[in-house]
C-alpha cells in the first residue's frame, strides 16, 4: 500500500489522461484541497506544539521553585501557590500603578516575592521543624499560609481579572508558526534561567550542597553543614523562580487572585511525571504536560486540560511512580 501512495500523482495523471474533459478539473481539484488541508492540519498542529513547549517552559520554573524546597525539606509547599499569586500582583502593581519600567517592576516583585518566601521559612516552616512536628501538619500549615496570602491580596486589590499590558505588539512568524512578544520573552528568558540554574547545580559549590542535602538531610548535617542556612539559600532560590515564572505568565494571560492554585498544581505534576528527587527532570516534565495540554485544546477544547492533568498524573503513579527518568527510592 505504500508503495502505490508513492505514484498516487501518477496514478492521477493517468486518469486525467483518460477521463473525459468535464471530469478533469474535478479530480486535480480533490488532490490539490486534500493537500492543502493536510498542510493546514500539519501547521496547526505544530503551532500547538510550540505553544505547549513555551507553557512547559513556565510548568518547569514553577516546578523547581517548587521542588528545591520539596526535594531538600520534604516539605509540601502549597504556599507557594499564594507566593506566586503575591509575585503577580507586585509585578503588575509597580507596572500598573507606580509606572516604573517593566524591567524594573519584574526585579522589584523578584526581591519581594525572595523576601515572602523567606519569611514562609522563618515564621511558619522552621518553628514547626524546631517542635518537630510531622510533615501532614506542616502541609496543613502551608496550606492556611496559601490562604492568608490569597485572600489579603483579595481584600486590597480586589477579585477581578487585571490586565498588565494592554497594548497589541507584532508577533514574530516563523514558516506559519505565530509567536507573540510575551511568548518570546517567555521562551528567552525561561531558556536563559533555566540554564544559569543547572550551571550553578553541577559546577558550583553551593549547587553539590544543595544536591546533598536533597539526597541525604541527616548525613549532611553529620558532615558539619550548616542546614539551616542552606535552607534559607533553598527558599531565596524557590522565590526567584516562583517570581520569574508568575511575572512571565502574568505579562501575557494576566491574573486574578485564584490563579495559583491551578497552575501550582500543573507544576506539581510535571515534577512528579518528570521524576522525584532531581530537578532537572522538572523540565522534561513541564515540556511533556504543556505540550499534552496544548494539544488537548487543540483536539478538544479548554475543559479537559484539567482532566488531562490528572489522567497523566494517575497513570504514572500506577504504571511508573518513580517518573520518567526518576529512579526507585528504598525504604528503610
Amino acid at each position: 500500500m505504500p508503495i502505490l501512495l508513492r505514484f498516487k500523482p501518477f496514478l492521477l495523471l493517468f486518469r486525467y489522461l483518460t477521463v473525459k474533459t468535464t471530469e478533469k478539473s474535478f479530480i486535480f481539484h480533490n488532490y490539490f484541497v486534500s493537500l492543502q488541508d493536510k498542510i493546514y492540519i500539519f501547521n496547526m498542529i505544530w503551532q500547538f506544539v510550540i505553544n505547549g513547549l513555551i507553557t512547559g517552559i513556565l510548568y518547569s520554573l514553577l516546578a523547581i521553585g517548587f521542588a528545591l524546597v520539596y526535594n531538600t525539606t520534604r516539605i509540601f509547599h502549597i504556599a507557594a501557590a499564594g507566593i506566586y499569586v503575591f509575585a503577580a500582583y507586585m509585578f503588575w502593581f509597580f507596572v500598573a500603578k507606580a509606572g516604573l519600567p517593566v524591567i524594573v517592576a519584574s526585579v522589584v516583585a523578584i526581591v519581594l516575592t525572595m523576601l515572602l518566601s523567606l519569611l514562609s521559612e522563618v515564621w511558619v516552616y522552621r518553628p514547626l521543624k524546631n517542635k518537630n512536628a510531622s510533615l501532614n501538619v506542616t502541609m496543613i500549615a502551608s496550606i492556611g499560609l496559601m490562604t492568608v496570602i490569597i485572600n489579603a491580596i483579595a481584600m486590597l486589590f480586589g477579585n477581578e481579572t487585571k490586565v498588565v499590558e494592554n497594548s497589541i505588539l507584532k508577533p514574530f512568524s516563523f514558516d506559519n508558526v505565530i509567536i507573540t512578544n510575551p511568548q518570546m520573552y517567555q521562551a528567552v528568558i525561561g531558556i536563559v534561567v533555566l540554564a544559569i540554574f543547572f550551571i550553578i547545580l553541577r559546577w558550583t559549590n553551593w549547587g553539590l550542597r544543595l544536591q546533598a542535602l536533597s539526597s541525604d538531610e541527616t548525613l549532611y548535617e553529620t558532615l558539619g553543614y550548616n542546614t539551616s542556612k542552606t535552607r534559607v539559600a533553598v527558599f531565596l532560590a524557590s522565590g526567584i523562580f516562583i517570581a520569574i515564572a508568575s511575572c512571565l505568565t502574568v505579562y501575557d494571560v494576566g491574573l486574578d487572585p485564584n490563579m495559583g492554585m491551578s497552575i501550582l498544581i500543573s507544576a506539581i505534576v510535571a515534577m512528579i511525571i518528570g521524576g522525584v528527587g532531581k530537578f532537572s527532570t522538572c523540565i522534561l516534565g513541564g515540556l511533556t504536560l504543556g505540550v499534552l495540554q496544548s494539544l488537548t485544546v487543540y483536539q478538544f477544547s479548554s475543559n479537559w486540560q484539567n482532566a488531562v492533568t490528572f489522567l497523566v498524573l494517575l497513570i504514572f503513579l500506577f504504571q511508573r511512580p518513580q517518573g520518567i527518568a526518576g529512579y526507585k527510592q528504598r525504604t528503610i
